[in-house]
């Protein structure tokens, strides 16, 4: 057998055991106590990925969406979006997918100025449009890391 072919019979075994391998699935509660009984993890980690929930321009401390629209539910949607990875040792630039739901879609461009300054490797995106987010929030985001 020429070493072509070993290298490909080896890979494929590596394939094989690892697709048969159990990947362990952690869910995980919010680190705000303010959030520790809400439906839904925080965020599960399975592998070296981390799913978070999603996201609104609510200040977890407070209770409350932030006043002043698109732009300023923006940045605490990922101030809340930092957070949450920081409590996993994460930043940010481990980001590789972000989806992202507007009220309106006609807040692209306004939410899109926001979202580069803080997203600068480009992680892969969808977004789109959807009406009644939760508490009448403007936009949601949700992410997945890897670590």
């Amino acid at each position: 057998m020429n070493t072509h072919c070993k290298f490909l019979l080896t890979l494929v075994m590596v394939l094989v055991v690892s697709c048969n391998e159990k990947s362990e699935i952690t869910f995980h509660k919010s680190h705000e106590a303010s959030r520790q009984n809400v439906p839904f993890s925080d965020a599960v980690e399975t592998g070296n990925l981390l799913f978070l929930t999603g996201q609104i321009g609510k200040n977890h401390k407070t209770g409350e969406l932030v006043e002043g629209g698109i732009t300023t539910e923006t940045i605490q949607t990922i101030k809340n979006i930092e957070a949450v990875l920081k409590h996993h040792q994460l930043t940010l630039d481990h980001v590789v997918k972000c989806t992202v739901i507007l009220s309106d879609i006609n807040d692209f461009k306004a939410f899109n100025s926001e979202y580069v300054k803080y997203f600068k490797n480009k992680p892969a995106r969808t977004t789109f449009a959807a009406a009644n987010l939760a508490a009448n929030a403007k936009i949601e985001i949700d992410v997945i890391a890897a670590k």
